[in-house]
């Protein structure tokens, strides 16, 4: 199973707004700081405030913020909402299906069970057990690049 980058740049960012306790960042400084696209992590941004996870504030002074306590947003939860879809396989849940074998295959099922299980790993997790009291991730996002 991969995270496509969405779920990976949505995770980051949570992450940095955690550690962050709070302060405005700009997609901008949290692109900067992982060196990934400031577009796509946008595009990201905006998804997870749809979700009501991360509030934006326009204008001068203007950033992002958690919108609730990391011991709110959980893993699981917001890969759900960042994958497009689970389809690990074709024959699984949003895959075209075009196997020949699958009305006899038994691959399916122990590849949903595995998927079942990772999600479930996901779900007992929560933003707080990532980043909170976490000062060797606090060093390494805040510290200035050598």
């Amino acid at each position: 199973m991969r995270l496509n980058l969405q779920s990976d740049y949505g995770l980051r960012l949570l992450t940095y707004l955690a550690v962050n306790e709070g302060g405005l960042v700009t997609v901008g400084d949290v692109a900067e700081r992982f060196g990934i696209s400031k577009n796509h992590l946008t595009k990201v941004a905006q998804q997870l405030a749809q979700a009501g996870l991360v509030e934006t504030l326009r204008g001068r002074g203007g950033g992002l913020r958690l919108a609730r306590s990391p011991a709110e947003i959980n893993i699981g939860q917001v890969v759900r909402w960042l994958e497009a879809d689970f389809a690990i396989v074709e024959c699984l849940p949003g895959g075209r299906d075009d196997c020949l074998i699958t009305p006899a295959c038994r691959l399916k099922g122990v590849l949903s069970e595995a998927l079942e299980a990772f999600m479930a790993v996901l779900d007992r997790y929560n933003l707080d057990n990532l980043a909170g009291r976490n000062p060797a991730l606090s060093t390494l996002l805040f510290q200035e690049p050598a």
